[in-house]
This record gives structure tokens, C-alpha cells and sequence, in this order.
């Protein structure tokens, strides 16, 4: 079988830089560069040419690079016969979805990958938001994985992480407020304001705000709502035409709201989600993305 570290290879080739190369592969420049390192002491010849505007290849990078599609595309073909030789079926992946759990950061992730994966296929599955926490309790019944912000203390118990990134923190805002055409608020613009926020115990990063503004800002008044938004939650904001804690995934949830950046310099985690009783097919889904775009499952 092709070594996973052909698709780097192949990616920073085709992006001449790593820094191209590692926003197509969700990876950080600095682990593109590591890999690049590891594959040609692993052959023994130097296959990329480093400079302040990029990169380019060496004679040996040009043949390995002719060479790796035609050994891809083998390896796959590969896994195909395999896969008819058992008579085994692909293997399905159901992927949860809804207006605040959107998959599109693992869809994109995987619309890259999934010609070098060809044994799995993977299932949209929708779901509503009924804000009782249900998203979270539905992996491994309804649906395999979802995709979401990780900050709950009530859902790491049933369920495990890998991280894509962070989200940034937002004030959702009612379009006729004079704070919707601004770009970023700070505490002190919040003052004289009733903002919506989760309630207490749930999530420690939300806990971190809430308590930031109790004891430097109490001109902000707090209103709890509960542990799991829905979207009749943004219904209130607009129609009480007070603010709301959010998150930029959620800019566009609802059309006569506005998110507006929070001025804050930290965010909350967000990821794939999968239960902690996950089977081996959902485990080696995710150890196959691990070697295509993400660091290794810890």
C-alpha cells in the first residue's frame, strides 16, 4: 500500500508552499514541514527545494511526483478487490447534522480524502435541535459522529473528541440594535445591556465569561437560558431585542440576528464527536482521516 505521506508530498506540490498545503489538508505548516522531513530521510533524497517564496522540486521530487498517482490510484484499486473478494459491502459512516451541529468541517475534510478511502462511505444524517442535549446523546445510536463545540462537562462521559479547531465567541445581535453593524464589542460596551447566556455548570469556558462579568462588569445584567441552545433561543433574542453569548458557527442560524466578534482571547474547542463505545469500523474511519489531515487520536 501508497505511504499516507504521498498526499502531503502530492498537496504541497501542487500548493508550491506549506502553508497552502496545510490549509487544503487542516494540518498546521509546521507538522507539513515534520512530514516532509520524515519522507525523504525515509527515501534518502532530498525531493523538495525550500525558499522564502515556496517550494519546488527537486529531479527526485518531479519522478516521485509522476510516480504517485499511478501507485495511489494501485492501492486503491487494491482495496476494491479486497473489499468484492470478501464480498463485504463499503462500510457506512452516518454523519449527524442539524442548523446549530453543521457537518460541513468534516464534509470538507472528507470530500478531500475519500477517493484514497474508497472502502467507506458516509451517510448525512439530520437531526432537530430540541435543545436537551439530545445531539450529544444520539451518537452511536442515531448517528456515528456529529460536529461540534466541546466544552461540556455533562457530555464527556458518553463521548469522546478530536479537535479541528476553535470557535470564536460572538454577540448575536437583533438587526434593529445599534450594535449590528459593528464588528466586535468588548465588556464595556455590554453595559446597561441584557445578555442571554447559559446557565451555570455546564460548560467551563461559558462559566469563565459569566464570572468575568459578575465581578468586573455587573453594569451587564444576565439572563440564564438553558444548558443546550435551540433555536427558539435566537426566537427570543430577536423578539426580546436583547443579546445573546454565541458562537461564529452560528452567524447565520438566524436571519434577523447578527454576530458580532466578543473581544475576548480565547474560544471554545470544536471537533468530530464520537461515542466512547464507538465500534472498530467508526475507530479505523478515524484513524484513516488521523493520517490524511489530523494528528493521531489520543
Amino acid at each position: 500500500m501508497y505511504h499516507p505521506l504521498l498526499d502531503t508530498f502530492l498537496a504541497v506540490a501542487d500548493c508550491g508552499s506549506f502553508l497552502k498545503a496545510s490549509e487544503k489538508l487542516y494540518i498546521s505548516p509546521t507538522a507539513i514541514m515534520k512530514q516532509m522531513n520524515q519522507l525523504e530521510r525515509q527515501i534518502g533524497l532530498p525531493l523538495l527545494v525550500r525558499t522564502s517564496q515556496g517550494v519546488r522540486l527537486t529531479a527526485a521530487g518531479r519522478s516521485i511526483y509522476k510516480d504517485a498517482g499511478e501507485i495511489m490510484e494501485q492501492s486503491r484499486e487494491a482495496v476494491r478487490r479486497a473489499y468484492r473478494a470478501e464480498n463485504r459491502d463499503q462500510i457506512t459512516i452516518r454523519l449527524g447534522t442539524s442548523a446549530l451541529y453543521p457537518c460541513r468541517a468534516l464534509m470538507g475534510m472528507w470530500l478531500g480524502i475519500r477517493d484514497r478511502c474508497p472502502q467507506f462511505r458516509l451517510k448525512v444524517v439530520p437531526f432537530e435541535d430540541s435543545g436537551a442535549g439530545t445531539a450529544f446523546a444520539h451518537v452511536g445510536e442515531k448517528y456515528d459522529l456529529m460536529v461540534g463545540p466541546w466544552d461540556s462537562v455533562r457530555t464527556a462521559r458518553y463521548n469522546r473528541f478530536v479537535e479541528l479547531g476553535r470557535y470564536r465567541f460572538c454577540i448575536a445581535v437583533p438587526g434593529n440594535h445599534d450594535f449590528s453593524q459593528r464588528e466586535s464589542l468588548s465588556y464595556e460596551d455590554l453595559h446597561g445591556q441584557r445578555l442571554l447566556i447559559q446557565k451555570e455548570g455546564s460548560s467551563p469556558v461559558n462559566d469563565r465569561i459569566r464570572r468575568e462579568i459578575q465581578e468586573k462588569h455587573p453594569q451587564i445584567t444576565l439572563v440564564d437560558v438553558p444548558y443546550h441552545y435551540d433555536l427558539e433561543v435566537f426566537n427570543r433574542c430577536e423578539e426580546e431585542g436583547c443579546l445573546l453569548l454565541s458562537l461564529e458557527c452560528w452567524k447565520e442560524i438566524h436571519p434577523s440576528l447578527h454576530a458580532v466578534f466578543l473581544e475576548v482571547d480565547y474560544g471554545i474547542p470544536y471537533g468530530i464527536i464520537y461515542s466512547a463505545g464507538a465500534g472498530q469500523d467508526v475507530r479505523y474511519f478515524l484513524h484513516c482521516l488521523s493520517l490524511h489531515a489530523l494528528q493521531a487520536l489520543g
